[in-house]
């Protein structure tokens, strides 16, 4: 957990869309902290300092509300969907020594075997980790692994005290050989039908034509 994560948390009393604008024209994110069988508790935050906080995943804050300090593990973060703009976040109490369950991302390194490519199938696993050492990521090294080559959960090297929840058989890493299209062909192909179809379309007119001579 970062040591530069202190926010200081005001309790917030007004609710409403109407004071969630002014909340968020004043610079500051409304948000809500619930858990640990706490009534909700609906408070206002300074928008810049969370917003560089929760650049990472799952990330912790330490807040500081009234003069007292409460840890909080960032749970959900709503955003407006054409600003970006941050709207909303849901907090969850945690304490000191508890363990939780989170997503983590999973982060590959390395390249695989040459002419192959790594397609990350699982961009993040569950883990249970103890509350105040949330892993940012979970490296996963491809170098050198040949074609075919299938990096499962459980093969996965976690961190320190980290215990696996997702299905150990969840595919992480697929490693193969990328396949081939050939434009040029395709395209020869076409050219081709084209031309046959002009042919077709000529004799059908010369047998019409013929056919009115007859006449």
């Amino acid at each position: 957990m970062d040591e530069d994560n202190k926010i200081v948390a005001e309790p917030r009393e007004s609710f409403g869309k109407g004071a969630a604008r002014k909340i968020r024209a004043a610079d500051k994110i409304p948000a809500v902290l619930y858990g640990h069988g706490t009534d909700p508790r609906h408070l206002t935050l300074p928008g810049h300092e969370v917003a560089l906080l929760i650049r990472k995943a799952n990330a912790v804050l330490d807040l500081q509300i009234g003069g007292k300090s409460q840890l909080a593990l960032v749970k959900d973060v709503q955003k407006d969907p054409v600003r970006q703009l941050i709207e909303h976040i849901d907090l969850v109490v945690i304490k000191r020594g508890e363990k939780v369950q989170v997503e983590v991302p999973v982060h590959v390194e390395g390249e695989p075997a040459s002419g192959t490519i790594a397609d990350l199938d699982a961009v993040t696993l569950l883990l249970e980790v103890e509350a105040t050492h949330i892993p940012e990521n979970i490296t996963v090294s491809v170098e050198g692994l040949e074609d075919g080559t299938k990096v499962l959960a459980n093969e996965v090297e976690l961190p320190k005290g980290a215990t696996l929840i997702s299905d150990p058989e969840t595919l992480v890493i697929n490693v193969h050989v990328p396949q081939k299209v050939d434009l040029g062909e395709e395209t020869a192909e076409g050219e081709e039908t084209e031309g046959e179809v002009s042919e077709a379309e000529g004799a059908v007119e010369e047998a019409a034509t013929e056919g009115e001579s007859t006449e």
